[in-house]
Parts: C-alpha cells; structure tokens; sequence
C-alpha cells in the first residue's frame, strides 16, 4: 500500500463535498501536470490511503483521509468542450490525462495545518509538501511520514 496528499480547494472541490457524492466516492478530475497524472497513472491502485489537503483557503491543510478507489482510466472532461478542463489536443484513443475515484475514510478530528507541519519539519525531514516551490497537487507520503502525521491529530 502507498499513501498519497491530494491538494483541493475547498471552494471548487471539498471534503464536505466527498463525503456528499454518492457512495462517497468521486472521480478525481480536472489533473493537468504530467507528473500529479503519472502519479496516477503508474503508482496509485486501489486501497492505497490519502491524506485530504484543502489548499488556497485561510488555514490550509489535512482535513481528512480518503483512499484509492478504482484503477487509473482516462478523464473525461478531458474530451468535454463544455468543460474548463477540456483538451482538445487529448484523443479518446490514446487519451493524455488519466484519474482515479477516490472514496471517503473519515474526516480528521481537526485540521493538521501546513503551518504546524512546518513546526515539525525535524520529524518530516525530506516530506515533499514542506520543500519551497513544491506545487504539486498530488504528493507521494511515505510511510513514516503518515504515522509522524496522524499522531499530530491528536497531539
């Protein structure tokens, strides 16, 4: 199994808005950075857990857990011009972008924020969401890193 930080922000995509879907359980659309889809594509498969990271809001930070839930399969707004994540340079044959449905686990018991994970960069040395400039919406957890961090939630 492998663990996994996926970033959202709230106002377009939530916990809340998760824990709403039928069977609680969404596609994880919209992803347009080659390396959060290789992610995807080549290391996800389903069981894997996930921290819920709301991003761009007054207190980013982990709100909750949710886990893999279906193999890799294009994205279909991909293909949709309705859509603002259509690409019309992306062919249903061979498609560019890739997803995976994810399923709600639980909500934490509080927020972890980013400004206390940054108050334990000692115990999360090398934790790719602390390094400067790192951007990426999808991020790799190791496994030492996800036990270091669900103990803060109750810390």
């Amino acid at each position: 199994m492998a663990y996994w930080l996926m970033k959202s922000e709230p106002d377009a995509f939530s916990l809340e808005d998760l824990m709403a879907c039928k069977n609680q359980t969404e596609p994880w659309d919209g992803i347009r950075n080659y390396q959060a889809r290789n992610f995807m594509r080549d290391d996800m498969r389903i069981g894997d857990k996930i921290f819920f990271y709301h991003s761009n809001t007054k207190v980013p930070g982990i709100v909750g857990i949710a886990e893999v839930a279906s193999e890799p399969y294009p994205d279909f707004t991909a293909f949709d011009s309705n859509t603002k994540y259509f690409d019309p340079k992306s062919d249903p044959d061979n498609p560019r972008w890739i997803l995976v449905d994810i399923h709600f686990i639980r909500k934490l018991d509080r927020i972890i924020s980013l400004a206390e994970l940054r108050e334990h960069e000692a115990e999360l040395e090398d934790f790719a969401l602390l390094r400067k400039g790192n951007r990426l919406s999808i991020i790799p957890v190791g496994e030492e890193h996800w036990n270091q961090i669900l103990k803060l939630e109750y810390s």
